[in-house]
């Protein structure tokens, strides 16, 4: 459901966090219904027998990238994203975990294989920190896109190389406190979109607008030289934790969205 939390400054600014915050256990019977989007929120840190049951469903290409990690951490934490991906598709599929096959586009972005429903169940991955929210539809396209926030993270420095001038404008007219929410508010919600779409960082980041204050709407605002492409996108707020903020996009209607917490079984 969507969180409605008032925020008083110092400086008296207050505004409204409208954003999905509900992450419920999913029902035993599982279905996803055409038009609606399921995202779930993955923990990535998970016990030994959790992880070495999820790398046995991993694929030869999957084990191969797993162990190309330098650090333990961060070898864990792929066979857990991707062994959960491999559950939670399976779960909507009815096929065991370890049989899903990949492709991957021109951009490196994964789908089923169509004799696996690939044209039909559509899906996104992306992960930080100890977290990752895979984000699922039908016969549409959708990215998703986590980030933590980092209050000491150059956000006007980085903005400037990368973010639109609408977007820099209204960056800089926030309160300095606000500044690094609002920052990763907008990565996030640029990021889902080009990641919807397929094509990367093809797409230029300074191309397109989305909105970032605190309190406006999660929107695709303007893409240069596409002038009808904004009105073919949704774009949702999520709150995964406190200190983290997320963004999905999804072609047409966001109306029917359901959060689910992946509890590591079904």
């Amino acid at each position: 459901m969507p969180a409605r939390a008032p925020h008083v400054t110092e400086k008296g600014y207050k505004y409204m966090i409208t954003a999905f915050d509900s992450w419920n256990s999913p029902p035993q019977d599982l279905t996803l219904d055409l038009g609606e989007i399921h995202v779930w929120r993955v923990s990535l840190a998970q016990t030994e027998s959790c992880l070495q049951s999820l790398q046995q469903t991993l694929s030869t290409d999957e084990r191969t990238k797993a162990e190309g990690f330098r650090f333990p951490k961060d070898r864990s934490q792929f066979i857990v994203s991707r062994g959960a991906l491999r559950a939670i598709l399976s779960s909507y599929l009815n096929i065991n975990s370890h049989i899903l096959r990949f492709d991957y586009n021109p951009y490196g972005k994964p789908s089923l294989i169509a004799a696996q429903g690939g044209n039909t169940l559509r899906f996104n991955l992306s992960h930080s920190g100890n977290m990752a929210l895979i984000a699922i539809t039908k016969n549409r396209d959708i990215g998703v896109d986590i980030e933590g926030i980092n209050p000491k993270f150059p956000c006007l420095e980085i903005a400037e190389k990368f973010f639109s001038p609408l977007e820099n404008t209204v960056l800089r007219s926030l309160p300095e406190h606000l500044q690094p929410r609002a920052f990763f508010t907008c990565w996030t919600r640029k990021e889902a979109y080009i990641k919807a779409v397929g094509k990367g960082l093809s797409i230029p980041l300074n191309q397109f607008d989305v909105s970032l204050a605190p309190g406006e709407p999660a929107a695709l605002l303007n893409v240069e030289k596409s002038p009808e492409e904004a009105s073919r996108w949704s774009l949702i707020e999520l709150i995964p934790s406190s200190d983290m903020v997320a963004a999905v996009a999804v072609a047409g209607d966001s109306s029917k969205l359901h959060c689910w917490q992946w509890t590591g079984e079904f």
